[in-house]
């Protein structure tokens, strides 16, 4: 048989062990085994196989590897759109009472509530949003 059908095989055993194992390990060292076959089927001498194998898969076991993992680290709820807005600061612009009021949150300006529905805030004074809801923003 041929050496590159032997690493092509080899990088087929290694996606089978990085599906079973979710590393982001296994997977790079395939890649490295895919140059390999490369340079096989270009008539490349085993020497040269091997040391591209050992280059390609050092490298990306040691700069693609830690990229991934810093992405798989990134927390699953990011807060995006108005729920990002909850726990700002926002500018009183118009008197905010238990029923209504204006605001200005991170440069727009919102119709805004007291939260509790008693408390009143006077203009210049800051708040922060407890709450969005529909188009308001409830805030203490």
């Amino acid at each position: 048989m041929d050496p590159w059908v032997w690493w092509l095989v080899a990088t087929g055993v290694l996606v089978v062990a990085e599906i079973l194992t979710t590393s982001l390990f296994f997977i790079l060292i395939a890649g490295g085994t895919a140059a390999a076959a490369l340079v096989a089927a270009l008539g490349g001498n085993p020497a040269l196989q091997v040391t591209v194998f050992a280059l390609v898969s050092l490298a990306l076991v040691v700069g693609v590897r830690p990229i991934a993992q810093r992405h798989l680290r990134t927390p699953t709820k990011i807060r995006t759109g108005v729920a990002a807005l909850v726990g700002a600061e926002a500018e009183v612009l118009a008197p905010v009472t238990g029923k209504d009021g204006r605001v200005k949150l991170s440069g727009e300006i919102w119709s805004a509530r007291a939260y509790d529905g008693e408390s009143e805030y006077e203009v210049g004074s800051l708040v922060r949003v407890v709450e969005i809801s529909g188009a308001t923003a409830l805030v203490a």
